[in-house]
């Protein structure tokens, strides 16, 4: 096989073309990804001219033949989370550290996840693009942390299969402030069939949009109390953020006393949202207190029983 030099290059989009499944590679160099979520990093370099005049591709099984030739860094942790649940200021306070390579809500990961491929070559490829994503690119980096998307938690055992000694945080938030920043500005989670899932489109056809999103709240939420159950893995409530930062967070992320102070400075920056218990429609109380708050309470009672 032919030996492969993508070292600068990051996989930005896998997608299949007519059978086959491609890697799309855009150049990054020694630059950091130092923005709180992957797309803004990619926007930001694709709007270079190199990248706009130069591009690679490969076939899905350059990751793994890259992977061989140049292994990254294995991953150091895995965020989950439940959608509005607090992602946003964990980016903030990582992305600044340069000892730590963050890669949050990557969409060739979601692709990989979610892709019907033969277990075995879709192993292979998921550990082949997260050593892509933890290639030294300047000297610094020490540690990886791969935030994933909110819907993710379906594929946990699969995660799990590609790195079983990897420990993981489940982020969560009172199921009423999720609905209502959804009901404020609606996440592609929450829209009946564009991510193409059938886990959370379901088969009963589409209901009001209170009743999405509490529905889907509720399976998001679910899962990750099963799993959590299963695995025992960290659990952080959104309420107890940045706090967290200086804390708990810092042991997970291994990081040192001034990382951690640093860390929960720029998490401090982060905007709260702010949610007013009295701007929730009934409506919307009631399907989040039937479809929702189950799995709250006791992902909530979990945490507590855990510290």
């Amino acid at each position: 096989m032919e030996s492969l030099n993508l070292q600068g290059w990051m996989p930005i989009r896998i997608w299949q073309d007519e059978g086959e499944w491609r890697v799309d590679w855009c150049w990054f160099g020694e630059r950091r990804l130092d923005k709180p979520f992957f797309r803004e990093s990619v926007d930001e370099a694709l709007r270079r001219p190199f990248n706009q005049a130069f591009r690679r591709q490969t076939a899905l099984e350059g990751l793994s033949q890259w992977q061989a030739q140049s292994p990254g860094l294995a991953p150091g942790a895995f965020v989950y989370h439940a959608s509005r649940s607090g992602l946003p200021l964990i980016g903030q306070a990582l992305a600044g550290l340069a000892s730590h390579v963050l890669i949050s809500l990557p969409p060739p990961l979601d692709t990989l996840l979610r892709a019907e491929l033969p277990r075995e070559q879709q192993v292979a490829a998921i550990r082949g693009l997260l050593s892509a994503y933890g290639q030294i690119r300047n000297g610094q980096e020490r540690a990886l942390v791969i935030a994933l998307d909110a819907w993710n938690i379906r594929e946990r055992a699969l995660m799990r299969e590609c790195f079983p000694q990897v420990p993981w945080l489940y982020l969560y938030r009172d199921p009423l402030e999720i609905a209502l920043s959804h009901l404020r500005q609606g996440g592609s989670e929450m829209v009946p069939g564009l991510l193409g899932s059938a886990w959370l489109d379901g088969d009963d056809g589409i209901g009001s949009r209170e009743d999405e999103i509490a529905r889907r709240l509720g399976l998001m939420l679910g899962a990750g109390l099963e799993h959590s159950r299963a695995e025992g893995n960290l659990l952080l409530n959104y309420s107890e953020l940045p706090a967290a930062m200086g804390g708990l967070l810092a042991d997970f992320f291994g990081l040192s006393r001034e990382q951690a102070l640093a860390a929960a400075v720029a998490g401090a920056q982060w905007p709260e949202e702010a949610v007013a218990a009295g701007e929730v429609p009934e409506q919307v109380r009631q399907r989040v207190a039937s479809l929702a708050r189950q799995p709250y309470e006791a992902l909530e009672a979990l945490r507590k029983a855990s510290r």
